[in-house]
């Protein structure tokens, strides 16, 4: 299968119908905090996601463009999202991404897996496989999620904290060498999981984020949905 590195950026564009425009990452409740407040500590903050929850569901997509088991990796999902709250926002996400992604690029496994979570499967998985449909292998779903885990939290600050555009880019532009490495980490295990199971991939956790994600939910009033 050729690589479609444009469909790569069509994937990876903030304009992409995926639903994720309404979800911060977990920064709204960082900046409530006061663990978030300025272009350095969003830094931190998005460089610790990148290494945990950024980490796993690159992993997770690589899996999936791989031509892993959807099912089995949306299982693999649920042992490592303990946070409840965490794992509906997943399946929201994924059901909205799995919808734009059959009208982008129709493709029967993104069809079966449609009918098979009709609740939608964990975003990241269903990111790989629409990867998988447009062409896209393993490397390129890696760093599609890994993007994605550290430039969703840097556009909610912006918002939240009425950031300086300028220096939310510089932050995620000083974070480009390790997304490269977590995206080349994760692909590697994406491609051993076609042989050695869900257990080859990463499962690296951020329990903050859980805790927060918990707090988050009950809040009568908030910005963003997650």
């Amino acid at each position: 299968m050729a690589t479609q590195l444009a469909a790569l950026l069509v994937l990876a564009d903030g304009r992409f119908p995926a639903g994720g425009h309404a979800h911060s990452g977990g920064v709204e409740a960082a900046v409530r905090a006061g663990r978030v407040h300025d272009a350095a500590t969003l830094g931190a903050f998005c460089q610790g996601r990148l290494h945990t929850a950024g980490l796993t569901a690159a992993g997770l997509a690589a899996a999936a463009a791989a031509g892993c088991d959807p099912l089995e990796l949306d299982t693999a999902a649920d042992a490592r999202t303990p946070s409840p709250a965490l794992r509906a926002t997943a399946r929201r996400l994924g059901r909205q991404l799995l919808r734009a992604a059959r009208a982008a690029w129709p493709a029967p496994e993104l069809d079966a897996l449609a009918a098979a979570r009709p609740r939608g499967a964990h975003q990241p998985v269903v990111l790989g496989l629409a990867a998988r449909a447009a062409g896209l292998g393993p490397a390129e779903a890696a760093y599609a999620a890994g993007y994605e885990s550290v430039s969703g939290p840097a556009t909610a600050a912006v918002r939240l904290l009425s950031l300086d555009p300028f220096e939310a880019t510089a932050a995620l532009a000083h974070l480009a060498p390790e997304v490269d490495r977590v995206a080349e980490r994760a692909a590697a295990a994406g491609q051993q999981a076609r042989y050695q199971g869900t257990d080859a991939l990463p499962a690296a956790a951020g329990p903050l984020l859980d805790i927060t994600a918990e707090q988050h939910a009950a809040w009568p009033v908030r910005l963003f949905a997650s």
